[in-house]
C-alpha cells in the first residue's frame, strides 16, 4: 500500500459516491491523504492500513431507534467495544440496533463495510444524527473512507469538525463511551 496525498490521478473504475467524496473535499479545500487497499475483513488487514495512514480508522456505525425514526451515525475509536446501554442513556433514545443496509444506501448513499463521515455529504435531508465520541475529537486526525471500502483517508480533526460539517449542514453531539465490557 502506498500513501498518496489527494484523490487520484485517475478514477477510471472507481465508483461515483468515491469520485463525489474527492470531489467535495477538493471543493472545500480539504487536504487529505488516501491509500487503497482490498476489503479489510480482519484485524490484521485493519492494522496493516492503520499504519500506512499513521492513524485509527475510526469505527462508524449507523443505528437506528426501534420505529426506525431516527438514524444516529456514532464514529468512535476503532479499538474500543460499543455497548448499545451506555449510548442508549446518552442520546435518550432506547432500543438502538444497527440499521438496515438499505436505510444506509437511502441516507448515506454507502454500503455495509464502507460506513463513514464522508456519507454525510449525501444526506441532504438532515435525517442522519451526528455522534462523536470524545476521544475522536481528541485526536488530530481522522481515517475514514471515501464512501467505498477499499480506500481510506487521513484529514485533520478540525477540517472535518470545521469545514466538512458545516458545508454538509451537519452538526455534531459529543458521547462519552467507556469502551468497557
Amino acid at each position: 500500500m502506498v500513501l498518496y496525498n489527494g484523490r487520484p490521478e485517475n478514477t477510471d473504475g472507481r465508483l461515483l459516491r468515491e469520485v463525489r467524496t474527492y470531489d467535495f473535499l477538493d471543493g472545500l479545500g480539504v487536504e487529505y491523504q488516501r491509500t487503497d487497499h482490498e476489503p479489510a475483513n480482519n484485524m490484521e488487514a485493519c492494522n496493516v492500513i492503520d499504519a500506512v495512514l499513521g492513524v485509527i480508522i475510526c469505527k462508524n456505525l449507523f443505528l437506528c431507534n426501534r420505529q426506525k425514526t431516527r438514524f444516529y451515525l456514532l464514529m468512535m475509536p476503532g479499538d474500543k467495544k460499543f455497548k448499545t446501554k451506555e449510548l442508549s442513556s446518552q442520546i435518550n433514545s432506547a432500543r438502538l440496533s444497527f440499521a438496515d443496509p438499505e436505510d444506509m444506501l437511502k441516507y448515506l448513499d454507502i454500503e455495509p463495510g464502507a460506513v463513514s463521515i464522508m456519507g454525510l455529504m449525501n444526506d441532504h435531508d438532515h435525517a442522519v444524527q451526528l455522534l462523536i465520541d470524545k476521544d475522536v475529537l481528541e485526536d488530530e486526525y481522522i481515517g475514514c473512507h471515501p464512501c467505498v471500502c477499499t480506500s481510506s483517508l487521513k484529514m485533520r480533526t478540525e477540517d472535518v469538525i470545521r469545514t466538512f460539517l458545516p458545508a454538509t449542514g451537519h452538526e455534531y453531539m459529543t458521547v462519552r463511551l467507556t469502551g468497557e465490557v
